[in-house]
């Protein structure tokens, strides 16, 4: 997939767009817009806490050093003269699974307090009261989407089109 970062000046044309990308056959759910807080939005798809926040990412480096200190200890376990060597490998998987959903848990509350990288880079121009768009597409349909909101808005600001890996694999060659 790739993520489309948009600058919108106002809410009219971010519904505008918004419209052309249905049409496009994009679906809604892979259009998130983030605003300063107090614009309403009306019935414009509003960026979730997975847009807004770094939930995501920290999920992922949670579970990345989770696993690790899990699989360690459950090593050191079985390694010193404890007495569950006969148990090695249900402690030492026990341990890597705890040590996960331990440290995806504890990243999570911590990346939920931190705003994402987008509205980071962005958020002068969100103050200002800009609009954020993001949207996710396949690779293959980038430049007819970028055609697409180029040739009829060019007062929104496409500032860059970025891979974002799937949570989960997918079937197609996207």
């Amino acid at each position: 997939m790739q993520r489309l970062v948009l600058l919108i000046p106002d809410v009219n044309l971010a519904g505008k767009i918004v419209d052309e990308l249905l049409v496009a056959r994009v679906k809604e759910d892979e259009i998130h817009i983030i605003a300063k807080e107090g614009v309403p939005l009306d019935n414009l798809p509003e960026a979730g806490l997975a847009e807004k926040t770094d939930l995501i990412p920290s999920i992922k480096r949670g579970l990345a050093s989770g696993s690790a200190t899990g699989l360690l200890a459950g090593l050191a376990a079985v390694l010193l003269p404890t007495g569950i060597v006969a148990a090695g490998g249900a402690v030492i998987l026990a341990t890597t699974l705890g040590g996960a959903a331990m440290g995806a848990w504890f990243s999570s509350m911590i990346g939920i307090s931190v705003p994402s990288e987008e509205m980071r880079k962005y958020e002068k121009a969100i103050e200002a009261g800009e609009l954020l768009m993001l949207v996710d597409i396949p690779r293959s349909r980038t430049d007819e989407i970028v055609q697409l909101i180029r040739s009829h808005h060019p007062e929104a600001e496409i500032k860059e089109a970025e891979y974002i890996p799937p949570m989960l694999p997918e079937m197609s060659d996207d």
